[in-house]
């Protein structure tokens, strides 16, 4: 056998082998099953897993905006000669900061017990002003929260206590600072409250006492038992459903805090999140393919119907309380599980809210891209690559017998203000995230590349196959033959001549010698 043959054999041998095994690999599945395997047990909150302590201290920054909307023309507002004009100041930016303390596991490991204490450092250069300087002018919410405290109680009291505060120069609306509405103040209505009922502050603030403090004391399930469960809330401060909401479905709490989700998610799933400062669970859906720093992502989003009535989405019926009372869409009262004023959540300038909520308010200029709350996921490892979370405070502003200062109101939900709280993967963090989707996507992708390799092998072997044939067909053809200069003799001349060396050369295929 020549060393061509030869050739031409082993590159046979060899695709065929890569190409069976190739396939074999590919249909089995038998890489991509073992790399999901993989992942799934390495991405968990077990105590020796590589994500708890980016868990225990998020290396993202966080930042939350605070934007409010102050009344020009408070005046004409209450007189009921126009309907109420805001302008949006702000953002007033402050730096999150949110590590998890307390960490302890449970139940060999399957679920760990943390709290989350949030501290806000005010950052100058990415706010448009300073707020212990600019001034607003607001809802006076311990006005309205007094005031609806008193609304089941008789006449004379409601306008007993109505001439006391006005004795006192309190109003509808007050002037203050910013960060005096944000973070506390001594507030006159409290102040006489506390010294005759001491369980009443006498201070108020949007975030009174909320910088340095947690939302509650939370146990999650770590994914050790079932990876689908990574991350998932099993009860906060101690409770594992609600009880303020009219009904079951509305009472569960469902899903993560947001910060991780499952492995592998799909563009078809919900993903549920737990919101302690909306006293609620709501669901994402997927939205669109993103990428973010070089990273793919699945972008999930609220749908419209998170916050619809229930004549369009029966499930959130359990959220009118009592039972029955219910606003419009867009809107969600959470005066039941904060004690006070009537305080209504929205998304910011009443996104995909009622258009009578967005009419009754000059100055609302709703839009996707300045409003809309979402979450970039890579969908691999579950890990939230940039979130954009908007939620808007509103107080509901209507008339009250016995204060005299609401009678020309109607029924108005009012916006206070909203965050906008943002964080997008650090450049380290996403840069250890590329190269580890890289190698998930080689080692998944290894058995296309042993039938590739095959595939250029079989290509390589047809071309040598054909050289061959070509080169044998073109030696079995080949002849030579001399020709004297003189014309042919005739039969009879040749017989007579002797046979001359030179006369008639001719070459014909014979049997190869061997040497």
């Amino acid at each position: 056998m020549t060393r061509r043959s030869c050739a031409i054999y082993a590159t046979g041998i060899v695709c065929a082998h890569l190409l069976i095994l190739g396939i074999a690999l590919l249909v089995a599945q038998v890489f991509q099953t073992m790399i999901q395997e993989r992942i799934k047990k390495e991405i968990t909150l077990a105590e020796n897993s590589r994500v708890l302590e980016g868990w225990i201290n998020p290396p993202p920054p966080v930042y939350m905006q605070y934007f409010f909307f102050n009344v020009t023309n408070p005046d004409e507002f209450l007189a009921g000669k126009e309907k109420p004009k805001v302008t949006q100041i702000g953002p007033y930016t402050y730096r999150e900061y949110r590590p998890r303390e307390n960490v302890t596991f449970l139940e060999n490991g399957t679920k760990i017990f943390a709290t989350n204490p949030k501290s806000f450092v005010f950052l100058r250069n990415m706010s448009s002003g300073d707020p212990e300087v600019d001034r607003v002018i607001t809802v006076n919410i311990p006005f309205i929260a007094v005031m609806n405290e008193l609304n089941s109680y008789s006449f004379f009291l409601r306008s007993a206590v109505s001439m006391w505060m006005g004795s006192m120069g309190i109003e509808v609306f007050m002037n203050r600072t910013v960060h005096e509405v944000l973070w506390g103040f001594k507030d006159p209505l409290l102040s006489k409250l506390h010294a005759m009922r001491p369980e009443v502050d006498e201070h108020f603030g949007l975030m009174y006492n909320k910088n340095g403090t947690h939302e509650g004391e939370f146990v999650f399930h770590t994914g050790e038992k079932n990876y689908m469960d990574y991350g998932k809330i099993d009860t906060w401060n101690g409770i594992s459903q609600m009880n303020w909401w009219s009904s079951n479905q509305s009472n569960m709490i469902n899903g993560t805090d947001g910060s991780v989700f499952h492995t592998f998610l799909s563009r078809k799933e919900l993903l549920y999140i737990f919101a302690a400062d909306l006293c609620r669970s709501i669901h994402l859906a997927y939205v669109a393919d993103k990428e973010v720093k070089g990273i793919p992502a699945f972008r999930f989003a609220p749908p419209s119907d998170v916050l619809a009535p229930p004549d369009e989405n029966p499930s959130n019926a359990g959220f009118c309380v009592p039972a029955g009372d219910c606003l419009g869409k867009g809107v969600l009262k959470v005066s039941v599980c904060r004690q006070g004023a009537p305080i209504v959540v929205s998304f910011p300038h009443f996104y995909q809210a009622d258009k009578r909520y967005i009419n009754a308010i000059d100055g609302m200029n709703p839009n996707e891209e300045e409003h809309e709350t979402y979450l970039d996921i890579n969908p691999t490892t579950g890990v939230p690559i940039r979130a954009c979370k908007r939620a808007q405070l509103n107080v509901i502003l209507k008339r009250v017998s016995g204060f005299p200062k609401t009678k020309f109101l109607n029924e108005t939900i009012f916006p206070i203000m909203y965050v906008n709280e943002t964080a997008t993967i650090d450049d380290e963090s996403a840069a250890q995230m590329r190269t580890l989707l890289l190698i998930v996507t080689v080692m998944s992708n290894f058995p296309v590349i042993i039938v590739g390799l095959g595939a250029i092998l079989l290509v390589v072997l047809i071309f040598l196959v054909c050289r061959n044939r070509q080169r044998k067909t073109t030696k079995d053809e080949t002849a030579y033959t001399q020709v004297s200069n003189q014309a042919e003799d005739s039969p009879e001349n040749r017989t007579n001549q002797p046979l001359r060396n030179g006369s008639y050369i001719a070459m014909s295929p014979v049997e190869a010698q061997k040497c």
